[in-house]
């Protein structure tokens, strides 16, 4: 068997604060959407005036296309400036008065088009005004919900502590701050009886525990006990130690599903190395070998929680495989999110069968947990674990027997 290839260096720690909110330019906001609302409206009802305007111009000007007098037979034609140049000196009165009528209504036209040139000239400028007021005026009026939506992103944060507050007139946001602050109250107490029990629950099952543990290895430990207690001894010896694995597991499901841990820049590529490095022995014991590289993927989250996934990923990978197996563990990043990949060689896995996986206290093809293998809730955590963290885990079949499980974490 190859030698397993050395576990890449340790990337540099990342700077950068992960609960900075990174945002497209270009957001549909309620700001933007009023602000194209309240123009709009200001620019259909300016241009329903404008057409009215113009109609009843045309109107006004087209009913008096007849002129308010005509050059007699005898009159003569004499032209004082040059506002109708097809009138001329010496012209007939017939032909005088079938210029002056095209020139009059030339005239109109040229007024009518003067007239609505300059009315659209204002109109784009009066609709720019508004266009800028409403933005103003629609950033004031929602600024409170700015104010929310800070304040809930902190809490989203694990701050449970922070409340909106929010002064000024007893309206509509007002309320919406005060119900948030009281769901807020409610959360906060709930999730802080929560720890008080989980810490309580710790200590009281940890306790005997670790007691019955302490006692029968002292006992296995004298010479002089008869072969059945010995045998005795350490079936029960395990029998506690699976009490105990239990018990670590209920607690940390518990603490990944209140979400309530602090976060801060986790590269996941430090997570799968130690995860690897921690399960060699077993995998060495069983002949397992350890494949693939991982690449540098900075997530921002809880460290313990998140090495907690990827070792749960590679004990089950190696445990579940088939002698003289291979695991491969890879990390990087994939149009915009974090992806740990673990795969591994082992028995065929029914695609109908991947759901039960994640059930706790079950396992392929048995309904509650039977083997040594541990107690069925590894899959679980990792996926509560994932959760939390705004991701996924995804478990696929893979062609020639064993699973490839797939973990996307936003970065």
């Amino acid at each position: 068997m190859a030698a397993p290839p050395a576990p890449p260096a340790t990337p540099p720690k990342p700077t950068w604060d992960p609960r900075a909110p990174v945002r497209p330019l270009l957001r549909p906001t309620i700001r933007i959407r009023l602000t194209l609302l309240y123009g709009g409206m200001f620019l259909i009802a300016g241009i329903l005036l404008l057409t009215i305007i113009y109609l009843l111009t045309a109107q006004a000007l087209h009913s008096g296309d007849g002129m308010p007098f005509k050059l007699l037979p005898e009159s003569k034609v004499q032209l004082t400036d040059n506002a109708c140049p097809a009138l001329s000196p010496g012209m007939s009165a017939d032909e005088a008065n079938s210029v002056l009528q095209t020139c009059f209504s030339q005239q109109r036209e040229v007024a009518l088009d003067d007239l609505l040139r300059r009315s659209l000239f204002a109109l784009l400028g009066l609709s720019i005004i508004a266009f800028a007021f409403g933005y103003a005026m629609a950033g004031r009026v929602l600024s409170p919900l700015g104010r929310i939506t800070r304040i809930a992103r902190q809490v989203a944060g694990s701050d449970l502590s922070r409340r909106i507050e929010l002064d000024g007139p007893d309206d509509e946001l007002k309320e919406l701050a005060d119900t948030f602050d009281e769901m807020l109250d409610r959360l906060g107490r709930a999730f802080t009886a929560q720890q008080r029990f989980v810490a309580n629950a710790s200590h009281e099952l940890r306790t005997p525990l670790a007691i019955n543990r302490t006692l029968l290895e002292v006992h296995l430990s004298d010479p002089a006990a008869p072969t059945e207690l010995q045998q005795l001894g350490k079936t029960l010896l395990a029998t506690n130690e699976r009490s105990e694995q239990l018990v670590e597991g209920l607690l940390l499901l518990a603490r990944s599903d209140n979400q309530t841990f602090e976060r801060k820049p986790v590269d996941l590529a430090e997570v799968a190395t130690r995860a690897v490095d921690q399960t060699r022995a077993e995998a060495d014991a069983k002949g397992v070998e350890f494949r693939g590289e991982c690449a540098e993927a900075v997530v921002p989250g809880n460290g313990v929680l998140l090495e907690r996934i990827a070792l749960n990923l590679v004990q089950n990978a190696v445990r579940y495989n088939v002698p003289d197996g291979w695991v491969e563990v890879s990390s990087g990043t994939e149009a915009g999110v974090a992806v740990l990949t673990v795969s591994n060689t082992g028995p065929v896995v029914p695609a109908y069968e991947i759901d039960n996986l994640w059930e706790p206290f079950r396992r392929l093809r048995q309904d509650r947990t039977g083997s040594d293998k541990g107690v069925g809730l590894g899959l679980s955590i990792a996926r509560s674990v994932a959760r939390a963290h705004g991701g996924r885990i995804i478990a696929e079949p893979r062609e020639g027997g064993g699973l490839v499980m797939r973990v996307t974490l936003p970065v």
